[in-house]
Parts: C-alpha cells; sequence; structure tokens
C-alpha cells in the first residue's frame, strides 16, 4: 500500500530541526502535559533567538514556571545539547526529578555530596561531567548551596543551558556585602546561557532586577554606577520608565494569572483553615521539657559543634511529632553511641535530613567524641523509658476529633470525603496507621514515604503492575510507580493518605481537596509545597487546610501565627502567598531563625519578645515591595495578553494536530499488520495513541516522536532507504471524507518526476533543516511543494527501482529556487537577530557613557555646592577640613575627565569585539541532499 519513499519523506518531515515554534511541537507531541498556551509562549520566548544569553521567565505563581523551563529543557535535549544543569532550591531537587521524568521521559541525576563523593572515588574527575561520572548523559540537579561549595568543578564544564529556579535568590548580587553564593555562581557560570525563573524578580527597588539581569547579560545594561545614574532615582520620568520597560520587553518575560483566567486557560480555587487545639497530657509535657533542656545544653558530648545546629533541629522535629517517633529516635541514639558511631543513621526517620544537610553545609561528619559519654547515655535511656511510658497521644485524638468535622468541610465545599495527612516521621506515619485503623479507616488509609516497603503498600504496587501491564503507565522506574500506584489507590478506593515530606515531591493529588498539616513545618516554603499538592492547576473545589494548635507551647502557637497571618498560607486564592514568600531570601533561613529562638529562650515571656522581633523584620521586608514599579516594568495589557494568548492556543492545537496525523500515518505506512481504528492502533495485544491522556485513559501505550515505538518507528524509515534513491511509483487517488484535492485531480492519469531534497543551514549556534520538494508532469507542468507532499501521502506502489529521468534540469530549477527562498528566509531572521543584539549593544555603550556624563555632572554640582559651603564656615579648622574634601572632589572630576575620552575608547572596543563575536555565530554554512527521484504515474477515480 505505501512505499519506502513515503515513509522515509515522513520520518525525515517528523524529524526535521526548524525553527523554535516548530521544533517545540515535537517537543510537545512526546510531553505527557496539557499545555497551556502562556506556557509554550514563554518557552518560544525563551528559545527565540541563538544569540540570545538568556531570559528572566517571572509568570505569577501557579502558572506553572516548572512546565516551561522543562520545555525548554526537553527542546534542548531534543537538539542532543545535553550538558544542561538545574540550580534549584534543596527541598525542591526530587520534585524537579520526578517532573522531568513523569511529564518529558528527561533523565536527571541529584548531585550532592554522597554520590559527589562517591563519584570520584570511582574515578570521576569532575562529577558535574555527568555522562562520564554516571555513564549516560543526564540533567544535573543540584542545590545553590551546594552549587556555590562546587565553583570550581562547575566551572570547568561548558553548560549549553542553566536555569535557575526560584532565581530572587540572586536578586541581591549587586550588593558588596553578602550575596556570596550569587556571587559564586556568576563567577562559575560566566558565559553560560541561562534560564531564570522567579514570580518575584523584583522586591525592594530596581537594583535587584539589575542583579538578576546582569547574572544573565553583562552587556545588557552598563554597569551598576551607570544603571544607578539612569534608573536608581526616588523620581524615574515617564520617558526613562518607558525605555526601561522597553529593554526589558526582550529579556523578560511576564504572565499573570487574571490574563491566563480571561483567556479561559485555567480557574483558581481558594483555601481555608481549620484549627484544632489540644492540650498534651503531664508526661508528654514532662518529655518535651526534658528532651528540649538537653538539646539546649551547649557542652552536650554527644553532638559535635559542627553539627549541632543539624542534628538539634531534626530531632526537635521528631520531639514535636509524637511520643511514638521520638522514642525510636532516642533508642537509636543509644545504640550508636554505644558503638560510638555517627548519629546520622539515628536521625533517618526525619526523610529531610539530606536536603537539610546539604542546605546547611554539613557533610559526612563524624559526630562522635571519643570522650566518656555514659552520663550522657544514661540520661537518654531515662528519656526513652519515659517516652515508652506514654500511652496516647493528645495531638492523636485531636486528629481523631478534627477527621469528620474536615471531612464535612471539604464535602460541602464540593470535595469528596477524602484527606491527605503530612506528618515530618515515618514513626509516626506507621503510629498514625495504626491509630486511624482502630478508629475504622482500617482498609480505607494508603501510606506514602520514601520507601514504601511496608507489605500494605508492595501489594498494591504488585496489583498496580499487574492492572496496567504493557501500558505506558509503566514507567520501569520503581519509586515513580510505586508513587503512581499508590496515588492511584487513594484516588479509586482510599480515603486517606498519610504523607511523609519525602514522598510527597512530585505528585499531583488536585482530586483531593483536604489537607491536614500533622506536623507543621517551620520553613514556609515547605508549607506551600505541601498545600500545592491538592491546591494546584486542576483542582475544581475549594481546599481545606488542617493545623494543630498545641495550647501548652508558646513557641508552636508563635510559629503557626507567623505561617498564618505574616505568610498567609492558610487562607486565600490560590498561590496569594509566593508574593509574599518571594520577599524572603530563604525559607531555610526562617528555619534556622526559629530554632535558635527554640534552642535560646528559656522562659514563655523570652520566646514572646524574640517571636515579636522576627516579625517585625519578616514585616519590613514583606512591605518594602515595590508593586507599582514591578507592574509598569513587567506587565502588559490584559486585552493584548489575552489575545495573544487565545491566538497561540489555536497555533498550538492544529500543529500539534497535524503532527499527530503524521505520526499515525507513518504508523499505518509501516504497519500494515496493525489494526487502525480512528486515532489509534493495536499492535501485538497492545493499543497506542499519540494523545497521551487518551492513552492513559484508556491503559494504552503512548505513541511519540522521541521515545519508544514512535522514535524506532522514525529511525527504521531513514535507515531502509539509503540516499539517493530513486524508483517508478503509481500512486493510487480516491476520494476520502476530507473532501477532493482538486490539483491532483488535475494530474489523474498523467506521469512526471518528483525530487526530495533536504537543506541543512547552519550556525555555530543553530542548525535548521527544510524538505525540498520539486516535481513537473510530462506535460511540463510544475507542480508546487504542496502538490508533490499530497502525492506522497496516497497509497502507491514501486513498480521500477532504475526509471530513466527527462526533466532533471527543469527539477533543478525548481530546487535551486527553493534553497534561494529558504536562504532568503534564514538571513532574515539573522538579521533580525543581528539587529536585536546590535541595539542592545548600543544601549549597553550608551548606558556606560551616560553613566560618564552623569557622574561628571554630579561631582560639578558636589563641588559648586562644596564651595558655597567652605564660605559660610566661621573657624579656620572647618574650613581647611572643608578645602581638603572640596580639593579631593575636584581631582576626582579632573581624573575622570581626563580618563573620559580613554573609557570611550575602551566601551568602543569593547563593542567592536562583541559585534565580530556576533557575526561570527551568525556565519551560515549550506549544505543539501538528494534523498530521492520519483518517476511518477497518477491513477484513480474521481
Amino acid at each position: 500500500m505505501y512505499t519506502p519513499y513515503q515513509r522515509a519523506y515522513l520520518a525525515h518531515w517528523l524529524s526535521l530541526s526548524r525553527d523554535a515554534e516548530q521544533s517545540l511541537t515535537q517537543t510537545i507531541a512526546s510531553a505527557k502535559v496539557d499545555m497551556n498556551p502562556h506556557q509554550v509562549d514563554a518557552a518560544l520566548f525563551a528559545l527565540r533567538s541563538p544569540l540570545s544569553q538568556g531570559v528572566l521567565l517571572a509568570d505569577e505563581v501557579g502558572l506553572g514556571k516548572t512546565i516551561e523551563a522543562s520545555l525548554v529543557l526537553a527542546q534542548k535535549w531534543a537538539e542532543k545539547r545535553c550538558r544542561l544543569l538545574l540550580i534549584v532550591p534543596a527541598t525542591l531537587r526530587k520534585q524537579w526529578s520526578q517532573e522531568l521524568a513523569d511529564k518529558f521521559a528527561l533523565p536527571a541525576v541529584i548531585l550532592e555530596a554522597k554520590n559527589f563523593n562517591g563519584a570520584r572515588k570511582n574515578g570521576a574527575g569532575n562529577p558535574f561531567d555527568i555522562e562520564l561520572a554516571f555513564g549516560q548523559p543526564a540533567i544535573a540537579i543540584c542545590s545553590y548551596e551546594f552549587a556555590a561549595r562546587k565553583q570550581q568543578e562547575l566551572a570547568r564544564i561548558q553548560w549549553e543551558l542553566v536555569v535557575f529556579d526560584e532565581a530572587h535568590k540572586l536578586r541581591n548580587i549587586y550588593k558588596n556585602d553578602g550575596a556570596k553564593i550569587a556571587r559564586a555562581l556568576e563567577t562559575a557560570l560566566k558565559g553560560c546561557p541561562k534560564l531564570l525563573l522567579s514570580a518575584t524578580p523584583m522586591q525592594n527597588n530596581l537594583l535587584e532586577l539589575y542583579g538578576l539581569v546582569s547574572i544573565i547579560d553583562t552587556h545588557f545594561f552598563g554597569d551598576l554606577e551607570s544603571f544607578k545614574a539612569r534608573y536608581s532615582k526616588p523620581k524615574l520620568e515617564p520617558e526613562e520608565l518607558a525605555q526601561l520597560r522597553k529593554r526589558l520587553q526582550s529579556i523578560c518575560s511576564r504572565t499573570l494569572r487574571r490574563q491566563v483566567q480571561a483567556e479561559g486557560g485555567i480557574n483558581f480555587t481558594r483555601r481555608y483553615s481549620m484549627t484544632e487545639p489540644y492540650d498534651p497530657n503531664r508526661d508528654e509535657l514532662e518529655l518535651y521539657q526534658k528532651v528540649s533542656a538537653y538539646l539546649q545544653d551547649e557542652e552536650v558530648l554527644a553532638i559535635k559543634p559542627g553539627a549541632r545546629h543539624l542534628v538539634t533541629l531534626v530531632i526537635r522535629k521528631i520531639l514535636a511529632s509524637s511520643s511514638h517517633a521520638i522514642q525510636g529516635t532516642l533508642q537509636r541514639m543509644i545504640e550508636r553511641l554505644e558503638s560510638k558511631m555517627s548519629l546520622a543513621d539515628a536521625l533517618n526517620d526525619y526523610e529531610e535530613l539530606d536536603d537539610l544537610a546539604d542546605a546547611t553545609g554539613v557533610e559526612d561528619e563524624d559526630f562522635i567524641d571519643p570522650v566518656a559519654l555514659q552520663g550522657e547515655i544514661d540520661k537518654l535511656k531515662d528519656f526513652l523509658r519515659l517516652a515508652g511510658s506514654i500511652g496516647r497521644n493528645a495531638k492523636g485524638d485531636a486528629l481523631l476529633r478534627a477527621l469528620d468535622r474536615a471531612f464535612d468541610s471539604a464535602e460541602r465545599l464540593g470535595g469528596q470525603r477524602k484527606a491527605v495527612i503530612f506528618t515530618e516521621s515515618v514513626r509516626t506515619q506507621t503510629w498514625l496507621f495504626e491509630q486511624l485503623g482502630a478508629a475504622g479507616y482500617r482498609d480505607r488509609i494508603v501510606l506514602l514515604n520514601g520507601t514504601n516497603t511496608d507489605a500494605d503498600s508492595q501489594q498494591t504496587y504488585r496489583a498496580w503492575l499487574e492492572k496496567h501491564q504493557g501500558s505506558s503507565r509503566i514507567s520501569g522506574s520503581k519509586s515513580a510507580d510505586m508513587k503512581a500506584a499508590l496515588v492511584e489507590r487513594f484516588r479509586d478506593q482510599a480515603s486517606i493518605m498519610i504523607c511523609t515530606e519525602a514522598g510527597a515531591e512530585g505528585i499531583n493529588l488536585q482530586f483531593c481537596s483536604l489537607l491536614i498539616n500533622y506536623d507543621l513545618p517551620w520553613n514556609p516554603q515547605r508549607v506551600e509545597q505541601r498545600i500545592g499538592r491538592v491546591h494546584r492547576y486542576g483542582q475544581k473545589h475549594d481546599v481545606v487546610v488542617v493545623n494543630f494548635i498545641n495550647n501548652a507551647n508558646v513557641a508552636d502557637r508563635r510559629v503557626y501565627e507567623l505561617l498564618n497571618k505574616k505568610f498567609q498560607l492558610f487562607e486565600g486564592v490560590f498561590g496569594a502567598s509566593d508574593e509574599i514568600l518571594g520577599s524572603i531570601e530563604s525559607g531555610v533561613d526562617i528555619e534556622r531563625r526559629i530554632h535558635d529562638i527554640y534552642q535560646k529562650c528559656r522562659s514563655d515571656e523570652e520566646i514572646e519578645r524574640e517571636f515579636d522581633e522576627l516579625q517585625a523584620q519578616l514585616q519590613t521586608q514583606i512591605e518594602k515591595r515595590n508593586h507599582d514599579a514591578r507592574r509598569s516594568l513587567l506587565e502588559h495589557f490584559d486585552v493584548d495578553v489575552v489575545a495573544r494568548l487565545n491566538m497561540r492556543r489555536d497555533q498550538t492545537r492544529v500543529a500539534l494536530d497535524d503532527y499527530q496525523q503524521r505520526l499515525l500515518l507513518l504508523a499505518r505506512m509501516s504497519l500494515p499488520q496493525a489494526r487502525f481504528d480512528g486515532e489509534r492502533f493495536e499492535l501485538d495485544g497492545h493499543w497506542h495513541d499519540p494523545d497521551w491522556q487518551q492513552a492513559e485513559q484508556d491503559d494504552a501505550r503512548f505513541l511519540q516522536p522521541h521515545e519508544g515505538m514512535g522514535r524506532e518507528l522514525i529511525e527504521k524509515a531513514k535507515e531502509q532507504l539509503a540516499a539517493p534513491a530513486a524508483a517508478e511509483l503509481l500512486f493510487s487517488y480516491s476520494p476520502t471524507g476530507n473532501g477532493q484535492y482538486s490539483n491532483l485531480l488535475e494530474l489523474l492519469g498523467q506521469s512526471g518526476e518528483l525530487v526530495l531534497e533536504k537543506l541543512v543551514l547552519s550556525t555555530p549556534k543553530q542548525r535548521r533543516e527544510h524538505l525540498l520538494l520539486a516535481g513537473c508532469s510530462d506535460s511540463g507542468q510544475l507542480l508546487d511543494e504542496r502538490t508533490c507532499e499530497r502525492l506522497l501521502l496516497l497509497k502507491s506502489e514501486e513498480r521500477s527501482t532504475a526509471p530513466a529521468f527527462r526533466h532533471e534540469s527543469t527539477l533543478q530549477e525548481q530546487l535551486e529556487a527553493l534553497r534561494a527562498s529558504c536562504l532568503k528566509q534564514a538571513e532574515a531572521a539573522n538579521e533580525k537577530y543581528f539587529e536585536e543584539e546590535t541595539e542592545k549593544l548600543d544601549r549597553w555603550a550608551e548606558d556606560k557613557r551616560i553613566g560618564l556624563d552623569i557622574r561628571i555632572r554630579q561631582l560639578d554640582q558636589e563641588i559648586k555646592d562644596a564651595r558655597k559651603a567652605v564660605r559660610q564656615l566661621e573657624t579656620l579648622q572647618e574650613k581647611m577640613s572643608a578645602k581638603k574634601a572640596l580639593k579631593k572632589l575636584e581631582r576626582e572630576r579632573d581624573d575622570l575627565m581626563l580618563a573620559y575620552h580613554e573609557e570611550k575608547k575602551k566601551i568602543e572596543a569593547e563593542e567592536d569585539r562583541l559585534l565580530e563575536d556576533i557575526e561570527q555565530n551568525l556565519e551560515l554554512s549550506v549544505r543539501h541532499e538528494r534523498l530521492f527521484s520519483l518517476r511518477w504515474r497518477l491513477e484513480g477515480t474521481p
């Protein structure tokens, strides 16, 4: 029915390296994401110019910047640009890794102290060289702190893209004091293309925006002094503001929730808060006070000073969780101390230990001092006996009281009677499973943690594998598939899922609208991540968040107050807290401050005073936000954005439909044994579908171009036809349900020739491929590319492999015209890139020159004011001191004037050098190859 020539044409078409918009369609066709137009728009913004040093994506929270960045990473990966680095907060590393794997099938390696040092021991010179260190290419993921500590190793890799998540962490780089991490990363990654993600790129002043832009491109603005001189004024003139806004449009993209909502992309729900107070019993209070006093003792021998913060913080978290949890930890501590071994293994109940260690810079350290520890061990044994004697936990009873009330609230808001319960302790998780089981929920509970080795989870996993055997739902990664199995059981059968932080990373629970914080983290960003599991894109109902208040613990009450009132985490519209979260430098820093209060305060009065001070400091940070400046600089008119997004949605849908139809047609051409049914087909007992959502719904396999069967079909079709090939084909035309092709009807009964050529236009930064089709009939009629393409998509049979060609010169003329047209388009695109870069450089040079002029004028004014002041002084001593200061200003002004022309020459020389670089990066090389030549004949019925 079809020939290798047609399959080869489709295979080459499906895998062309084209401009960003067309190439992105391939990447979207391979992704398991319901892509929104603003996300495609943002990715195209990041990919639009090969000369760009990077961009800032500043979409408001809840709009999926992770998806936008992943789309850009997937596109780079498809282009075989695999040296990709993600720098993210420590707490988001696993979530990013999971997201890349689940949605885009992109491999990633999380680099941290343990595997970094392990790779070195195994002979890897630089573990950031992922392919050499770990055996296959993958995206490198690490935290800000780790990346800064490994500055030298980081700098030795020529990264093809570096993505910074929560990039507002870098915005204070312009300051001389502090910003050490930002400076280390800027130095290590100078010259690498960068993608910065931040919903809050600017909080206090314009200089923060300058800081972020300077990390991307040092030649976007002039230096700090010239930027201050031009734009950092008490009142910026409207003309200057408009100019700055226009400049930023080429490097910063920002879309708002209201704009996406107006376009119809996402509907946002609200979150509501419930609290359940409780009074701990006498034994619980005694245990808390004794363990807390032990942790406050700086003379403790068991905990070495270098790890004191980490160890005491984790023990406090476990202590606050449950007596059952601290009992297990105390037992492990005693065993480790008696064996003179590290305490690290004793803290494994807290799964976030590695994240905390990475964020605080604590690596593998021997926590044990060889001094006699028996007194401390005996004290810990006393604590252990007390913990073991506690039968009931007041907070556990509070959970049972609150559960039905919370279920009713969620149901009233339209949700299901489903709850996800978060705890920071694996042992508490097990204990809660038993308590809730005894309270009547036995067969309706799912556990989710970092390992899930329990029998119930293993049985759920085996049943899930059997149910989905052969479908695309099974990824092959046991941890990812275990999560998918447990989430599916929670969705379809269970009422309660009890999660640890590590277990819940990377999962979406938008079918559930009730979240219970059994243990409340001190880090506001962690709390937001938790709530984001249920309160996210796709949530159809308002969400209820339940927290517990310990009436006997002032510090616990103040932590809740801080998270609720200052960070507004538990009430309001989706993601309302992000604006405030972005105004703080780090959730880990707040967690450290809270921990310090617990450690040093001995009375309720001290606790109240310290929390008052912390709240006042945070309030100052939060109130410094400059809404008006940010809006006027980074945001566009809603009506313009909505119109653009509407257009993008239509364009993406049409392009994706066309691409999927051609991929399906290649399958039809290549697999005559398959049974086709509409938009899918069955082969060897398995259904395949190019629509990932339909594939998952029907337990079919996802047919995509970059992985699995789709990739095999494309590669095989290319390999089966060695270029240049030649043949004579008989095409069969018959009417279809889609109507007649009038240009083919005119050719019925005729014969002629057709050639296919691949044209490759390359620059050092970019490769673009074109398929050129030229054809004619034996009667001398020229066929346009559309007609040639329609011919190639008809059923056909091969008549001869050695036909005699008559029209080579005619076809060659057509090909030359097509090549010239493609070359003209490429040159026009390059001219546009060149103009953008030269305009940017002109503005940079102008900044530098204006900065010099303004500084000289400022000095002139200061000198004038100083002379006037000298005349008004009375004593000789005052006049002499003022004269010295005046002379210093005059010398500075004179030196600057002497250096003025020299500095202008330097600016011009740097501009010339950069222009030469641009020209080299735009130099086009042209290559073309004949894929096949055909003699054809068209027969059939009108």
